[in-house]
């Protein structure tokens, strides 16, 4: 039984039969015993069926925990962290990153976590909590699926220079005589930099190999585009056959899988910051990294690109949270596994930061330069640069540890892909249950391989800013306001806390239900109208497309009030308004799976007292020594 799939309520032909299921969805927490008589006659009424499709489980807890991890602790992490934090001011972006964590990415994150495991649903289907939202999920997926091709993109610009790690000397570690115009410093060299006659700029041969000889970007003339590179092309297929494999075998194929998607990347990056502090001028790029502007603290798009972040770093409002944890034991201490891992994320995301922030400390001590945005480009493939510039400086086997450190980004790239692919797959079973899973992987795997052609031209880092400024941080960010109305509004805080109660035994606690009700929807939505208004879009792109990029924004927002008028429509009630009330309340089937648990859930509605909190327990037991005494003479 899962989401309105039950004929007792959707898919009859009995239009009475419909109408009066839906009537008394509205008494389903109040009256158990009628709720499920309802249903059980419901389906005598609606004949003989084919048996429901058995929802995949995680075979154990740890699986769900380490997919979690290799999902929200990836390339968002090690990838995108460090450039967003470079192209907002280092420190000036890492403390409203860290705010927004507190009251922003934790909590949805553990929000999400609560309605994935509760009605076993994924990332659309979990609306039928609120069955006027379910366009929120559709609009999730598009970003989902621009999120996917240009993360397959970049795992493939890191198979490329795994394979170039197999080259000794490493190809970037020196200037190549092609490289003209400019004034190149070897990445290899570990002295003061030589003296040029002329004022060209200074690059070094990392920054030069990225965009001269595997992207080819800095061979464009202003307004080329360029064809796709044939080496990343090759890659890109490979990447996405191999996910495409993976990906056949279902949730407990990827459950094993994980367990290395999570380890090894931190063996890879504790490793590499051992060297990288080391390095003369880290520590003045680390102060950079930790040192506010105030001033840009106000900023809007500081505000924005923390959210955003937030977002990719945690991959809350993706669905792919919901999804992983539709798969879950309907007891699984979800709220544990919330906890862990956003500090870990957290950690993830500081420990990147202050790798990458040494390394470019380090290239401005090479080139005598103090302003940091002029040593490096700070556009999406920083990463792509500052690393392989301090691997080229190892003095000790330079390509073992270039080898580690790329297939440690394949592996992260690998881990928050399938994780968002996962998300896509769940949805569209839960919708269509008899889909063949194999045959929908192969039509994602041959789409994305088609869209992310356009990610590995020598346009691809201009065309990866473009689509992610109007097809996911806006998107994702007015998702996300829509989803809390949803779950925390129209559901309401007490439903909610009385379902983790009886999930979890555990109570609610007042910074959450402050946080789920005010402090993160009210900041969400300051930050989505500043940024409308004030936020710089991306650079090098014509007026014309900007204009489409406006388009696909408001697109991809379409299914929101396209669903909510098609729910509302399929309401019986006589006047409109009785329509959207009926439409914004569970479907009558919401709730536990498995039949048991629900029957339990039904009784626990109808004797529903929520849990005391410690202070009232703590008053209680001073009130209860607190004893006075009356003597009578």
């Amino acid at each position: 039984m899962s989401g309105a799939d039950n004929p007792a309520f959707v898919g009859t032909d009995d239009p009475g039969l419909a109408a009066d299921a839906n009537r008394k969805s509205t008494d389903l927490h109040q009256n158990g015993s009628l709720a499920l008589a309802t249903m059980a006659t419901a389906e005598v009424a609606a004949g003989p069926e084919k048996p429901p499709v058995e929802r995949a489980k995680w075979d154990k807890g740890v699986e769900f925990l380490m997919s979690c991890i290799a999902l929200s602790v990836g390339l968002g992490n090690v990838w995108k962290f460090p450039s967003t934090a470079f192209r907002n001011g280092g420190g000036a972006f890492v403390i409203p990153y860290l705010i927004v964590l507190l009251i922003v990415g934790r909590p949805i994150y553990y929000l999400e976590m609560v309605m994935g495991q509760f009605s076993s649903r994924g990332s659309v289907k979990v609306y039928d909590v609120s069955p006027i939202m379910r366009g929120i999920g559709i609009a999730q997926m598009v970003s989902i699926c621009v999120v996917i091709v240009y993360y397959a993109a970049t795992i493939a610009t890191a198979i490329r220079f795994f394979v170039a790690s197999f080259e000794s000397p490493l190809p970037w570690a020196s200037c190549d005589v092609t490289w003209t115009g400019l004034n190149c410093v070897n990445s290899s060299n570990t002295g003061p930099t030589p003296a040029f006659d002329n004022a060209l700029p200074v690059k070094t041969s990392a920054e030069l190999y990225y965009t001269h000889s595997v992207t080819g970007e800095g061979l464009l003339t202003e307004g080329e585009f360029g064809v796709p590179d044939w080496k990343l092309t090759l890659c890109l297929l490979f990447i996405w056959v191999a996910m495409t494999i993976m990906m056949i075998k279902g949730i407990r194929g990827s459950g094993k899988v994980a367990y290395f998607l999570a380890l090894f990347p931190y063996l890879v990056l504790i490793s590499f910051a051992v060297y990288a502090f080391t390095l003369d001028g880290a520590g003045e790029g680390l102060k950079y990294f930790i040192t506010p502007d105030w001033d840009k603290l106000l900023s809007a798009d500081v505000w924005k690109e923390a959210v955003s972040q937030c977002f990719f770093s945690l991959s809350i409002c993706f669905g792919g949270v919901i999804a992983f944890s539709s798969y879950n034991n309907f007891s699984n201490n979800i709220y544990r596994d919330a906890m862990i891992i956003s500090w870990l994320d957290t950690f993830t995301s500081l420990l990147s930061g202050s790798l990458v922030f040494a390394i470019i400390g380090h290239l401005g001590h090479l080139t005598n330069e103090t302003d940091y945005t002029k040593v490096v480009y700070p556009g999406s493939g920083l990463t792509f640069i500052t690393y392989p510039d301090a691997l080229a400086k190892f003095e000790h086997v330079p390509n073992l540890f270039a080898l580690l450190f790329f297939f440690m980004l394949l592996t992260l790239g690998v881990g928050s892909c399938t994780g968002l692919i996962n998300s896509v797959l769940t949805a569209l079973q839960d919708s269509a249950p008899r889909l063949k899973s194999w045959k929908t992987v192969c039509v994602i795997g041959v789409l994305g391989f088609g869209l992310g052609l356009l990610f590995v031209t020598p346009s691809g880092s201009k065309m990866l800013d473009y689509f992610d400024y109007y097809g996911v941080q806006f998107v994702t960010l007015t998702s996300a306001i829509f989803e809390l109305f949803a779950f925390c509004w129209l559901y309401g805080i007490r439903k909610l806390t009385r379902d983790i109660q009886f999930m979890l035994n555990r109570r609610t606690g007042f910074l959450w239900r402050l946080c789920w009700r005010f402090v993160t929807p009210i900041l969400l939505i300051v930050v989505l109208v500043i940024g409308l208004v004030k936020s710089q879009r991306p650079a090098g792109i014509d007026d014309v497309y900007h204009v489409l990029g406006w388009c696909i924004y408001a697109g991809a927002l379409v299914p929101i009030p396209l669903w909510a008028w098609f729910a509302v429509r399929k309401r019986t009630e006589t006047t409109l308004t009785k329509r959207i009330i009926a439409a914004s309340k569970p479907l009558s089937d919401w709730g536990p799976e498995e039949l048991d648990v629900r029957k339990r859930y039904l009784e626990f509605c109808n004797n529903y007292t929520p849990l005391e909190s410690r202070w009232t327990r703590l008053r209680r037991v001073l009130h209860r020594n607190d004893k006075t005494y009356r003597v009578s003479v």
